[in-house]
């Protein structure tokens, strides 16, 4: 799957697992050496307000460390988090039931069926990579089996969408009782997923199916840029799909990163400290938030 548009579903779909989508279970608990990261951080001021920007991933291993004492002492100064879309309980409800509503194919029809003799091929050898029992996935639509084969085959390379950055800062800030923002309701996120085009979804799944066989173990290089605070190399690999098929660049990054900037503009004009936690994708290039930021004229700070 094209990796911003896994990370937004990640950011979504893995906050409860009373969704479909948690049909894989992780193996017993690898004891791993600790990896310390050192994520990039932006500062934007304001005359009124300071705004952390920390670049996150959805899906780590779970023995990466990525606090360091600069983001701490952000995270401490901070009195408002934003994030993308909500994740508390209301969030996970209106997943389950955007699952139910979009994520299953018509009664009588199966995800095989709508394959031709190499997809299914493809398929069944992706299937036998992520040990995914194929039941599991004959009634979800493609987009839904494209998100659950990737998280799973994930999860047994030990990463977990637990340890996201963006799901342990979520749990800090409410267990502080601080105040939460989101740039995104549960509708605009989810909207993003399923794909409108019916017949482009399957060529999609079935393109994916390929290039998860040669592409599976990318998202190492990535994490460890990341982990590096190499923003521009994070967001070129994340992108570099994306920079191949621009509607849906703009759909998923450019038309988002506007619409948060426009309300980042009116934030910096309160009396607040904010936190904000974002897929690092979305914080470089000239379309990322810090540039258009700058371009406004505020002050940005890093990484």
């Amino acid at each position: 799957m094209k990796t911003e548009r896994l990370f937004a579903a990640l950011a979504l779909l893995v906050v409860s697992c009373a969704a479909p989508a948690c049909v894989f279970a992780a193996d017993a608990t690898v004891v791993e050496a600790k990896i310390q990261a050192h994520p990039a951080l932006w500062t934007v001021h304001s005359q009124t307000a300071t705004a952390y920007l920390l670049g996150a991933i959805h899906i780590l291993p779970s023995n990466v460390i990525w606090h360091t004492p600069k983001i701490d002492a952000a995270i401490a100064a901070s009195d408002t988090f934003v994030f993308e879309a909500p994740l508390d309980d209301a969030g996970k409800a209106a997943i389950v039931e955007f699952i139910h509503a979009h994520g299953m194919l018509p009664s009588g029809t199966t995800l095989p069926s709508l394959l031709d003799e190499q997809g299914r091929k493809d398929y069944l050898k992706v299937v036998a990579l992520t040990k995914v029992p194929a039941d599991r996935l004959d009634n979800m639509r493609p987009w839904l089996a494209a998100i659950v084969l990737e998280t799973a085959y994930m999860e047994q390379q030990n990463y977990s969408p637990l340890s996201g950055v963006d799901r342990q800062i979520f749990a800090g800030a409410q267990a502080q009782k601080k105040s939460l923002r989101y740039f995104e309701t549960d509708a605009q996120q989810l909207a993003l997923l399923a794909p409108p085009d019916r017949d482009l979804e399957v060529k999609e799944f079935v393109a994916e199916l390929r290039q998860f066989q040669s592409d599976a173990n990318s998202l190492g290089p990535l994490v460890d840029a990341w982990s590096l605070g190499n923003a521009t190399l994070v967001g070129r690999l994340m992108n570099k799909e994306l920079d191949k098929e621009p509607g849906a660049k703009k759909q998923l990054i450019d038309d988002r990163n506007d619409a948060w900037v426009a309300q980042l503009d009116k934030m910096l004009g309160e009396h607040h400290t904010y936190f904000i936690t974002v897929g690092t994708g979305h914080l470089v290039g000239p379309r990322g938030v810090p540039a258009q930021l700058r371009a406004r004229g505020y002050t940005v700070e890093g990484p």
